[in-house]
């Protein structure tokens, strides 16, 4: 077994005893990683005609084109014909299929 040897560096042993005691104490919140990422931009809405351009563009019906995107039927039809607007999580995998639509269906298998 070989021997490591350790630099001891007494503030930061210091500030990480001071960290913990204002995490126990409520004063402060540890956390162990940060990432930060660029977010990417809220999708627009996407027309009716948008929407039955990308389903006609994976060669599919209103039912399959549904079942793809995990939604009922009628939803899916509503968004053709502009009763209902696509919104939230919806909306974004509209546009993933709209950019690259076979990624949809590689998704679905």
């Amino acid at each position: 077994m070989t021997l490591k040897e350790y630099e001891l560096n007494a503030d930061e042993l210091i500030q990480a005893l001071v960290d913990i005691r204002d995490h126990a104490t409520g004063k402060r919140k540890i956390t162990m990683r940060t990432t930060t990422i660029d977010l990417p931009p809220r999708v627009q809405t996407i027309r009716p005609l948008e929407v039955r351009a990308i389903r006609r563009r994976l060669k599919v019906s209103q039912e399959i084109f549904a079942r793809l995107l995990n939604v009922p039927t009628v939803t899916e039809v509503s968004w053709e014909t502009g009763r209902r607007h696509p919104s939230g999580a919806a909306l974004r995998l509209l546009q993933v299929a709209k950019k690259r639509p076979k990624v949809l269906l590689e998704a679905a298998s």
